[in-house]
């Protein structure tokens, strides 16, 4: 999923996280090896669970 997806499934949820408050979570979670983060273009982010 890529972080706009992320975002708006997160928005439709009712959950109100800015952009950057959601960078800082997705790095905590890929420091604690739940999720891997990788660049797909200039502006957008792939987030994979890792299993």
């Amino acid at each position: 999923m890529s972080d706009i997806e992320l975002l708006n499934n997160l928005e439709k949820e009712g959950v109100q996280i800015t952009e950057s408050d959601l960078n800082k979570t997705l790095l905590d979670l890929e420091i604690f090896g739940l999720v891997r983060v990788s660049w797909l273009t200039k502006d957008k982010k792939r987030i994979e669970l890792v299993t």
